[in-house]
């Protein structure tokens, strides 16, 4: 993989990495304070993680962290369905995130996650609205990492080509020899890819021969 194809990877890698901490961070932190009281004593105090309001918080932070080893390990298309694959997460992400920045806390649901006994009242719900801002920022950071992702969908390799099977490899080093012997003899040889000849290499043939594109002697 060239050098001009590794760093929109490297910057996907690297936003998809940070939007996955991002998740994570915000899932660890309090996310709703619920102050009720049951009338026979003390109110009592619950605070909700951002991993019990938002429960998928922590496992897409996951997901992104294993696209990311899925970046390196896939090629053409496929790096698309890795993309879309992280939209959705961020988009699954982010709902959560952005209701509780802009819309009230539910009281219903405070009452409910923090597991309090039917004669409770919920006395107040308060909102952290920095934790669900961080996982918004994550959110966004994974989205332009997926992005970047399908704009470098058509020069991403995947893993290196030296792991592909004995035909394949012979397959490219006889597209390589027939490309040559296209070119006539002229030196014209730039239609040739530098990949192709390094295949054609490690099937043990020389690509510069019209005779490598018959049967594999090696």
């Amino acid at each position: 993989m060239s050098t001009s194809a590794r760093r929109p990877l490297a910057v996907a890698v690297l936003l998809l990495a940070l939007g996955a901490a991002a998740l994570w961070a915000s899932s660890r932190a309090t996310w709703v304070r619920v102050v009720s009281s049951d009338g026979l004593g003390e109110p009592r105090v619950d605070s909700l993680l951002g991993a019990t309001w938002a429960a998928a918080t922590t496992p897409l932070a996951l997901v992104l962290i294993a696209a990311i080893a899925a970046t390196f390990a896939v090629r053409g298309r496929w790096t698309l369905v890795v993309a879309a694959v992280v939209v959705l997460v961020t988009v699954a992400a982010a709902v959560p995130a952005v209701t509780l920045l802009v819309t009230t806390v539910d009281l219903g649901r405070a009452a409910a996650l923090a597991e309090l006994p039917d004669r409770a009242e919920v006395l107040s719900a308060d909102a952290s609205r920095w934790p669900a801002a961080l996982a918004a920022l994550g959110s966004v950071l994974a989205l332009v990492g997926a992005v970047t992702i399908a704009r470098a969908a058509g020069s991403t390799r995947g893993l290196s080509s030296r792991y592909d099977a004995p035909a394949v490899r012979r397959e490219r080093a006889g597209n390589a020899s027939a490309a040559a012997e296209r070119s006539g003899g002229t030196g014209d040889t730039e239609d040739v890819s530098e990949r192709a000849l390094w295949d054609a290499l490690d099937a043990g043939r020389d690509p510069t021969t019209p005779d490598a594109t018959g049967p594999d002697h090696t």
